[in-house]
């Protein structure tokens, strides 16, 4: 599990946005590229071409889940 210390200091590599942490992934708080970043063994692959773009309606859900987070 990623700790909150990590969460806070991790953007996405491509926007510099905020991430949330939703389950096994990152998810980035920019509405234009809704970019989700996975985590195998705790560790964050932040690689911007094997990041996966989640779709508006998807994107929207996981943000009302943790919109006390957003910074």
């Amino acid at each position: 599990m990623i700790n909150q210390e990590l969460l806070d200091i991790l953007c996405c590599p491509k926007t510099k946005a905020d991430l949330v942490l939703d389950g096994d992934f990152l998810v980035s708080v920019d509405s234009e590229t809704r970019l989700r970043y996975r985590i195998e063994d705790d560790i964050p692959i932040m690689l911007i071409e094997e990041a996966e773009t989640v779709d508006v309606a998807e994107w929207e859900e996981i943000m009302k889940k943790y919109e006390n987070e957003v910074k």
